[in-house]
């Protein structure tokens, strides 16, 4: 993982209207934390680097574009995706599959979903809360979304095992469209509340989630986030990796 060669070459700069979705394509995140994490996790890194759509999903990434390679982004969350492409569903009256969360999260995505894309088919599947799936889980997930065959699958189930499962069965995945998304399930469905837009466009979206999750959320804010900013001035003064 170089930090410079992933934010000139791999990181998404054009507006959401211009990504390609009709063809089969893998959208994917990236933000300090998953960085850090990939610098760790050999096959998590080739996730992100193989993504044919490499979201800024964090102002981190965008502040480090702009100081190694003198670009100035925009910041595209996870949210951002999910909507647009909720919007384009609508418009095609395509189906949608969500995969991950508890079933009673996937309820109020269903719900939701009908109020407010009629146009929408909608499916999903909670699989078992596990470190690593078996195969017989990987089958049963499979067969679950090429049954529906929906033209989007949206995967929830925490970085980095959402973006490796992803990476790792995409060949047999019938969808057109398939993303990660982590954290929106809870989002869209109401049941954890996203930051206020003010803190958003501030680029201190994490600061209300961590005042809401301080033990969950402290090593991405207080560990992550320093390291990636230690790497990026590294990159920028020596050109090479700290971390």
């Amino acid at each position: 993982m170089n930090l410079k060669e992933i934010v000139k070459r791999h990181v998404y700069t054009a507006s959401l209207s211009e990504i390609q979705i009709n063809k089969k394509h893998i959208i994917n995140t990236i933000n300090p934390h998953s960085y850090c994490e990939a610098k760790k996790d050999n096959v998590f890194a080739e996730a992100l680097l193989n993504s044919d759509v490499l979201l800024p999903d964090g102002s981190g990434i965008v502040l480090a574009t702009k100081i190694l390679t003198g670009k100035k982004i925009n910041k595209i969350a996870g949210a951002d995706i999910h909507h647009f492409l909720l919007e384009q569903a609508d418009l095609k009256k395509q189906k949608v599959f969500y995969l991950g969360a508890s079933k009673s999260t996937l309820n109020l995505i269903e719900k939701r979903i009908a109020k407010e894309f009629p146009n929408i088919q909608v499916a999903s599947y909670s699989p078992p809360y596990k470190q690593e799936f078996s195969q017989e889980d990987t089958n049963t997930m499979l067969s679950k979304i090429n049954t529906f065959k929906p033209s989007i699958v949206f995967v929830g189930m925490t970085a980095p095992k959402q973006e490796k499962w992803v990476y790792n069965n995409k060949e047999s995945i019938d969808a057109i469209t398939i993303t990660s998304i982590g954290a929106v399930f809870d989002f869209y469905a109401g049941t954890v509340k996203r930051s206020a837009p003010i803190w958003i466009d501030l680029g201190l979206e994490w600061f209300p989630r961590l005042l809401k999750e301080p033990r969950r959320l402290f090593y991405r804010n207080f560990v992550s986030a320093p390291k990636f900013l230690l790497e990026c001035f590294w990159y920028k003064f020596f050109n090479r990796s700290i971390l």
